[in-house]
């Protein structure tokens, strides 16, 4: 969290008026005091009243033994700080010093106005009245009727109030009948205070304390504020607790007018095994769906290295129903993801070798498609020999894996796999040459229970693969001719590729899928993850990549493409063993990305298949910015047949898609003004010619706060489903919702404005290396 500033007067205020008569001088000095800036870096003495004070005024009136009076323009340095006064009397008696007239003060960090300045230089205790101020290090002023210096570090204030405003904007403040500070513990109290906007108050609070200082401080951070058609009217108001130096937690508060009043908590550690969050949604008894009763959500994650050797991760997530992202806003995951990942891993590390042990589950989040398989655990053991030999590393990747579903009707399974490797690694400057051979063993006991016998499966299954792969890559380089100034790269890369054919329709798939076959896919190993299937490949994988780099090394342009010849073109099919017409060549992949001038960006990719003559799938993002804001245009395409062989095992394709995807969106963001914003995104599917969402939201950003208005519209079903189309129909939700806030003392304007894509998003529509 943002501390709230240092305090509404700073101690260093008090401490000015400290005017020991033995140092003063009534004679001119050349004292140059920056006014006005904020001077908190500079460098003092450890003791600073030991500095000398230096006193100016027109003239001055001594009684002897009673006071001393400084009279006319009165001006009082020592160090950084500055205090002036129409007039300034010690009376020498009481040791007290009284400042009247316009008296000013000004230390680097706060400036301060009061009709009147009282300090007893005995008991150090300080009066001031009457006093304007504001922070010179952070936005930030106010105004106080009476404030004292009851000890040390402490202050007694009343009738006070603070906001980030300018001089003469009032637009919010907070104020309160009494505020006492101790700057010792950092922390401000706030006694009856209330919030006010355009003069009238908004909330009150009978008690109120926040931090101060640069020390995490348990207390209120400022609340937001939000008009929507869904939700209706919506407080949110944070709290932060600083627990412990290594662990905290912030809780929000968050009323919404038709659902209720959600908590949200957010807890924060670090110790000796790792850091992580804990993240925690509860809304009781949703009013707006009360057949869903109480909703919630809940996220884990942790990563740590311990002891240099053992390394923990955990990422579990879940909600209380499949409505929950759509239904409410959250941070623990996104409407797009399908699913929630539950898993946990534990592993130790050598130079040489690594043992782990990982659980993995999942939550669907749709009623369509298969329940994917819980690894329930998997042990694994690798062992690496780099340099076993000269020019020759050896490996050995091993797992032994338990799967379980809740799918009826499939296997569960052990599977034992152990994958010996050599490889021999040749490299240059200008390129490199590898070469490796590896054994794939698995075994495989699987539970036939309640599994239809016309699967195929067997109870038990052994399968030994080998695999021979070598790969050869190229770096050329030249001074283009054609474009002047620029270096261009020439990186052909060229790999053989053997597997032989085994039969498999023995094997359930349990953890495998099919791998994204773009450029960079045409030189894997394999051409699914994991091993429940290893596909047969004897073919060859050529392609080349071009760099373009301009005279201060960056990279403005590449281009990448290539192809598979394969010399057994029979070995050429799927997963789901889906017919096609073979030919001797895979579908050509192309990538590409631009920058022009840091103004014009351009990713794409394709690829096109020659056995149909069709694009496969494809993608592209161009993008414009410019000093007040960028537009940005996006459109992916997939085939149906695509989707089918990648995850059709799993998820029921036709109840999402008929044709496949082809969507087009464009997200903009234009600085009208300084002070107004105007951001929009809109998608459109082309399968089924409707919206998908659009947005646009209108901000205005003032010195202190802002307003920013949204309307949203989306697609939330299809009445009376998906499976009936075209003649199902599309039903859209819509919101239109107003966010209020300040800015300053710990808010972030940017986070409660921005928009939440559920279909493309934004993208960085480049990866070039600059």
């Amino acid at each position: 969290m943002s501390d709230f500033p240092r305090s509404l007067l700073a101690a260093s205020i008090c401490a000015a008026l400290f005017i020991p008569y033995s140092y003063a001088e009534t004679a001119p000095q050349s004292n140059t005091v920056t006014i006005g800036q904020c001077r908190a870096g500079d460098i003092e003495p450890t003791n600073q009243n030991e500095q000398p004070i230096n006193v100016e005024a027109d003239k001055l009136e001594a009684v002897n033994g009673d006071k001393a009076t400084y009279v006319g323009n009165v001006v009082v340095v020592q160090g950084k700080k500055r205090m002036s006064a129409d007039t300034v009397t010690l009376h020498q008696k009481d040791n007290i010093v009284v400042a009247q007239g316009n008296v000013k003060f000004d230390d680097g960090e706060v400036q301060a106005v009061s009709e009147r300045a009282t300090n007893n230089l005995n008991t150090d205790q300080l009066t001031l009245e009457k006093t304007n101020y504001h922070f010179l290090c952070q936005p930030g002023r106010g105004d106080a009727v009476y404030v004292a210096k009851t000890g040390q570090a402490m202050y007694e204030i009343e009738d006070g109030s603070i906001t980030s405003c300018p001089d003469g904007d009032n637009a919010w403040r907070l104020k309160a009948s009494s505020i006492s500070i101790d700057q010792n513990e950092e922390t401000a109290t706030f006694y009856n205070p209330r919030m006010e906007v355009l003069g009238v108050p908004l909330f009150y609070l009978p008690l109120l304390q926040v931090p101060i200082g640069d020390t995490r401080k348990t207390g209120f951070l400022y609340p937001t504020f939000s008009f929507g058609s869904k939700d209706g009217f919506q407080l949110n108001v944070p709290i932060y607790w600083n627990l412990a130096p290594n662990y905290d937690l912030q809780t929000d508060l968050k009323y919404m007018e038709n659902r209720g009043t959600q908590l949200n908590s957010h807890f924060r550690y670090l110790n000796t095994f790792g850091r992580g969050d804990i993240t925690y949604e509860y809304l009781p008894d949703d009013k707006k769906y009360p057949e869903k009763d109480d909703r919630w959500g809940f996220q884990l994650t942790h990563y740590g290295i311990y002891d240099q050797s053992w390394a923990l991760a955990v990422n579990y997530a879940e909600v209380s129903d499949i409505d929950y992202f759509s239904d409410l806003g959250s941070e623990i995951g996104t409407r797009q993801d399908g699913q929630l990942t539950q898993e946990a891993s534990v592993s130790y590390r050598s130079a040489n070798w690594d043992l782990s042990l990982l659980t993995r589950d999942f939550q669907i989040l749709t009623t369509t498609g298969n329940q994917p398989y819980k690894l329930m655990p998997q042990v694994a053991f690798n062992y690496y020999a780099p340099e076993l030999m000269r020019y020759l590393d050896f490996d050995l990747i091993s797992h032994v894996s338990r799967f379980d579903t809740d799918e009826n009707g499939a296997p569960s399974a052990t599977r034992v796999h152990i994958e010996p490797g050599i490889k021999i690694p040749l490299g240059a400057t200008w390129g490199t040459w590898t070469t490796e051979a590896r054994l794939l063993s698995t075994y495989y006991q699987q539970d036939l229970d309640n599994v239809d016998p016309s699967k195929g499966y067997k109870e038990n299954v052994s399968r030994d693969i080998p695999e021979f792969r070598s790969n050869l890559g190229l770096i050329l380089e030249r001074d283009t001719v054609v474009l002047d100034g620029y270096t261009q790269t020439l990186e052909p890369q060229v790999q053989y590729l053997y597997i032989p054919k085994r039969d498999q329709s023995d094997i359930a798939r349990y953890d495998t899928t099919l791998l994204q076959t773009d450029y960079y896919g045409l030189f894997r190993s394999r051409k699914y993850s994991s091993v429940d299937f290893v596909a047969p490949a004897n073919q060859i994988s050529y392609g080349a990549a071009s760099r373009f780099f301009d005279d201060q090394y960056k990279e403005r342009l590449n281009i990448a493409f290539g192809q598979i010849f394969y010399l057994d073109k029979g070995l050429k099919n799927n997963l789901n063993n889906s017919t096609t017409e073979n030919s001797d060549y895979s579908a050509w992949a192309v990538e590409m990305d631009f920058n022009y001038d840091d103004a014009l960006f351009y990713h794409g990719g394709i690829q096109y298949d020659v056995d149909t003559s069709r694009v496969q799938l494809s993608n592209s993002t161009l993008e414009y910015r410019h000093d007040k804001g960028f537009i940005q245009t996006n459109y992916r395409y997939v085939t149906q047949d695509y989707i089918e062989d990648t995850v059709g095992d799993t998820l029921d394709v036709n109840s999402l898609t008929k044709d496949g995807i082809s969507q087009l969106g464009v997200v903009a963001q234009y600085n009208l003004t300084p002070k107004w914003q105007t951001k929009a995104l809109y998608y459109y599917d082309l399968t089924t010619d409707n919206p998908l969402e659009w947005q646009a939201n209108l901000t205005y950003l003032s010195d202190c706060w802002f307003i920013g208005l949204t309307y949203s519209r989306e697609l939330d079903k299809w009445t009376p489903s998906f499976q009936q189309y075209p003649d199902a129909e599309a039903r859209y939700e819509s919101n239109l919702s107003v966010n209020i806030g300040i800015i300053g003392l710990g808010t972030n304007m940017t986070h409660n404005n921005e928009l939440q894509s559920n279909a493309i998003g934004y993208g960085r529509p480049f990866v070039l290396s600059n």
